[in-house]
């Protein structure tokens, strides 16, 4: 039997459907005046050098939008925290002033933060940041 014979109807639906979802999404291009490498370094911002940064971060929020996953980590380093939500949601929280998250055991903080929000295709749909003192 040929090959293409046995793609109809709904097995071949269900093949393309993760190559459409590979799609989803775009890769983040470099932010005008953002320092990645100095946000990725200062983990829970404990060295306090987040704060500076925000502005051409939040700048650049519509760039955000859509982005995937791996490409957020990629600019902005693993998330301080990562909430897990209903329906494959997610949302990854980044310190931007140091406090109690600088303490043994990390303990969660009430401190300002960039949060990210996740929808189910795994692409950002929210950006918010805490208003800095």
């Amino acid at each position: 039997m040929p090959i293409p014979s046995l793609l109809r109807g709904p097995a071949r639906l269900m093949l393309a459907a993760p190559l459409l979802l590979a799609g989803c999404g775009h890769a983040l291009p470099d932010i005008p005046g953002f320092a990645a490498p100095t946000w990725r370094a200062d983990r829970y911002a404990c060295a306090g050098r987040r704060a500076a940064l925000l502005p051409p971060l939040l700048a650049a929020r519509p760039r955000l939008y859509e982005a995937r996953a791996d490409d957020v980590t990629a600019l902005l380093g693993p998330p301080d925290e990562e909430e897990l939500m209903a329906n494959t949601e997610k949302a990854y929280h980044y310190y931007l002033r140091p406090g109690p998250q600088c303490g043994p055991r990390r303990p969660r903080s009430a401190g300002p933060r960039l949060s990210l929000h996740f929808g189910p295709l795994g692409t950002v749909t929210e950006v918010q940041a805490d208003p800095l003192p």
